[in-house]
Order: structure tokens, then sequence, then C-alpha cells
């Protein structure tokens, strides 16, 4: 609620006077050592979070230790590197995003090591041995990455990156008032020609905190703040010795904290940096790549339907259709939906079966609402859905079919939902699909199922990943496909086949033989 605060202050405080913008920079550059700073690398501890990830959507976002860290922020060559160590440690094993760590391929001994890199437009991962291009603008923004555009922006945002954008840009303004008792300036400008940028100056002319907007699927205009505080000199270069990052939206009460870190080190101009573009991210290129929408049939009027990470699974009924999960963004579903029409034209999308509320698995339902479908979800998700996901607020950054085309759903946000306490049934009187909820499921507390009875076939998301036809079965423990295994007996689900949201699909026997090995009985 700090953030709905700041906001608040800013555009109504009373004792608000302008202020000489160049004069307030130059105070704080001198007074912080901007201009003696070309590079900068720092170390230190604390945790950091899955954005959009979280157990449920009321409370704030799954924390996870971070062992080591590194940041560095090279200015003059426009490149910035993030490197962390995670480890679960006594944070609840609960949401997404790799959680708990220790059962997940990527974790080595219970930790998990990961690289993020800019270079100018260019930006990729390191994650084990693979060097991969970051996530293009159809991902949801997420701790474990910025997509390329706002690691670029984030230097900007730094200590001194900040004031040094700020000096550069044409638009620059300052403001004096009252926060919290204390006595600060705001200076405002537009960082890249797009970015609104506020930068709250204390009266030390320390940056104390920074915050603009970043373009998210879900929250539309998505709050992204770093605030700095505990400065500590490096030889006439002030660093904070606590950097903590908030990323969500100020309408809910969680504070949405997405990383925390105490530093332990600050190295000013280090020598022998370099940061060198690898030969595949740069043959690759800047532009992200069209999504896929590749479908292969499973049954009579049941296909599903491939993209790069996750799935969408198409059910025909008589006089209309049903999609189950919607993911990522707009630009995903507008693939799935061209293939569905090219599929079965003359029929309406009537459904969309969201799994749960994951960003990566929810982002894409707007373009569904927006053309007529209803979203059938678990009813702990409504509030959250419809006060905070499809309430119609700006969205300046990414604007979407929903936001630009439809204004009447302002008003009629509740005929969107039907929502899921047990089971929902989907049925035109002969083909019938059952969506269920699961108990126990430490992944997100509001998961659901999709079963087609007649044909016995399972649609999960996140529980259980069938593999490809003729690979080495997982043998790490994995607690979401013992949770399943459990739910199919609760449910007494007769299964032939497994269909994933993400992976493929397989046999019931190759996922008795999974749960077996795992520890399930």
């Amino acid at each position: 609620m700090k953030s709905l605060v700041f906001t608040l202050v800013l555009l109504f405080a009373a004792n608000a006077s302008a202020q000489d913008a160049a004069a307030v920079l130059k105070n704080a550059a001198a007074a912080m050592g901007a201009d003696k700073v070309t590079a900068i690398r720092v170390t230190g501890t604390g945790w950091n979070s899955p954005v959009g990830q979280g157990y449920t959507p009321a409370e704030d976002w799954p924390r996870v230790d971070v062992t080591a860290y590194t940041r560095v922020f090279h200015y003059d060559g426009r490149w910035a590197s993030e490197e962390w160590t995670r480890v679960q440690g006594n944070n609840p094993p609960r949401g997404g995003g790799g959680l708990p760590i220790q059962e997940w391929g990527a974790a080595v001994n219970g930790e998990w090591k990961q690289r993020f890199y800019v270079n100018g437009e260019f930006a990729w991962n390191v994650d084990g041995g693979s060097t991969n291009a970051a996530p293009g603008p159809r991902l949801s923004s997420s701790a474990a990455g910025l997509r390329p555009e706002v690691r670029q922006l984030d230097i900007w945002l730094s200590p001194h990156g900040v004031l040094k954008a700020a000096m550069a840009a044409k638009d620059a303004s300052a403001m004096a008032l009252t926060l919290e008792g204390q006595p600060k300036t705001v200076v405002t400008f537009t960082a890249m020609g797009k970015y609104r940028v506020n930068a709250t100056i204390t009266a030390d002319n320390l940056v104390e905190r920074v915050q603009t907007w970043i373009a998210n699927p879900v929250f539309g205009d998505m709050v992204y703040e770093h605030r700095y505080t505990e400065y500590r000199d490096y030889g006439g270069v002030k660093f904070p010795g606590l950097v903590h990052t908030h990323q969500g939206d100020p309408r809910l009460n969680p504070g949405h904290n997405s990383q925390e870190i105490r530093v332990s080190a600050v190295e000013v101009n280090p020598a022998g940096l370099s940061l060198p573009v690898p030969e595949n991210i740069r043959k690759a290129g800047t532009q992200p790549t069209a999504p896929r929408a590749m479908s292969e049939p499973l049954a009579p009027g049941i296909w599903r339907i491939a993209g790069e990470s996750h799935h969408s699974i198409l059910v025909e009924f008589r006089d209309f259709l049903t999609v189950v999960e919607a993911p990522q963004d707009e630009l995903r579903s507008l693939a799935v939906i061209g293939e569905v029409r090219r599929l079965v034209p003359n029929k309406p999308i009537r459904y969309v079966v969201n799994t749960h509320y994951h960003f990566d698995h929810s982002g894409g339902l707007r373009t569904y609402v927006a053309m007529g479908a209803t979203v059938v979800t678990h009813a702990r998700n409504r509030e959250f859905y419809e006060d905070v996901f499809f309430y119609p607020a700006p969205r300046t950054l990414e604007p979407d079919l929903l936001s630009t085309r439809y204004p009447w759903f302002r008003g009629n946000r509740a005929n969107a939902f039907e929502t899921v306490t047990d089971k929902y049934v989907i049925s035109d009187g002969v083909r019938t699909l059952d969506v269920l909820a699961l108990q126990g499921i430490i992944h997100d507390g509001n998961m659901l199922v999709a079963y087609l009875p007649t044909e016995r076939i399972l649609i999960n998301a996140d529980m259980f990943g069938p593999p490809a036809p003729n690979a080495p079965l997982p043998t790490r423990p994995n607690t979401n496909v013992r949770e399943l295994a459990a739910n199919i007996r609760r449910l007494n689900l007769a299964v032939d086949r497994h269909v994933g949201i993400h992976g493929g699909v397989s046999a019931n026997d190759v996922f008795m033989k999974i749960a077996a090995q795992q520890g399930s009985n």
C-alpha cells in the first residue's frame, strides 16, 4: 500500500512546490559521486520472488533466499548483468516459478544459479550450460529475468543511472513536497522515450526511491519500483546498503515485494569489465518470433494447440467451442484463436477455462473476453479478476483489445465469469467437459483441471508435464505429480491419457510409473 500512498501524495500533496530540476540533479550527482561512476559492481545476499506466481491472488509473491548476488551496471557501455544463486531456505514451498527449488531440474544440490544480461538491444539468459534469448514481449515480467527493453531501462533506474538519465532528459521537472513526514524532491522525466520515471531525492541529496510503470498482460501498466536506503560511502561514491524492489499493483493489499538485496561490497569502475553479445544471440536478432499455434487431433472434435512452452486445448460442442487455457498474453491468444477458427470456422468460443491465475497461464484471458467468451475459473479468483485483471484501468504502454474497443465492459465484468468451487460442467447434452477443483496443491491454492469423461482425457497445468515418447522418465521427486495422483484417486477419475498445458500427451501408465517412483501411494 505504500506505493499507493506515494502516488496519491504525488498527485494531491497540497504543500508541493516546483523546483529547478537541473539544480536538484546537480546537487544529488555531486553528493552521490555520480560523475565519478562509469561502471559499478555490487555484491550481496537477500531474497527474491517469482513475479506472478503467488499461491493465491490475495498473497504476496512467494520468496526464496538468494545466497549469492552480483549486479553490474556499465553506464558508458549501456550494458548490465545480474547473477544470483537461489535456494528454498526456510520459505514456505508454496507458489509457482520453480518452487520448491530442490525439486526442479534447474537446481543442483538444492541451488539454482541463473545469469541475466543486456547489452544495448540484445538480452539473454544463462541457466546451467545453456544460453538463450531473454523473454520477449509476449511473456510476463518475472523476477527470473525482465524482458530486453525493461532490462535496458533498469540500468537507468539504478541509483546513479537515474541521475544520469534525468540530467540527459529534455523534460525533467522537479517538485518539492513532504513525504512520510520528511522533505523530499521528486524529479520526473521520460526514460527511453517511453517510460515515465519518478525519482525521489532526500534532503541529503540521495536517491531514495525510483518508480515507473512497465507493461504486464495481467496488471496492464504495472508498478515497478526500487527503494534505496542505508547509504554508505565508497571513496566518494555513495551506494545504498539495502535495495528493495516492488513489482505489482497498488490496488492490492499485498506489497508485491519482488526482491531485497543487502549489499556487502561495492566496486566503482572495476577494471577489465566487458560483455560481448554471444554469437547465437546476435544472429537471432532483436525482433521476437511470432507465436506458434500448431494443432494436432486428440479425438474427434478435440485438438491440442501447441505453442513454444504453453499449450491450449480446443473442445468442440454442438453449437459452441471451449478453449482450455489462455496462456502468456494477447499475441499468443490471437494465434490460438486464429487456429481455432481454421479448425472450426462457424462456431463461437463460448468458454475459456483457466486452470489457475499464475500470469503465464492467465495472461491471454482478456482477449477471449473481448471476443465475448466467458471465463471459467476458481471461485477464489473472482475478486482479483473483477477488481484488478479485468478492471478497465488505463493500459497506456501496451493497449489490448479489451482496453481499446470495449468501454461497455466497465459495467459488465460480472457477466464474464463462471466460477468453480468443486465442479463445473460444460455440456451440450452429448459431450461433457468437467472442470474440477483440486485439493492440497502447493503450486496454487486454487488449481483446476479439465476432464473429458467419455474420452477419459485429463488436462492439467503445471502438475504433470507428459514427457516426449521414449524419453527417460524423470527421477527427481516432484510434489505436484504426487498431489495430482492423490486427487485423481479422490475424484475417482478414469484416465486413459494425460494432456499437459506444458509438455505433451502420454498414456496413464506413464503417469503412474512416474508417480510411483516419486513416492506416490
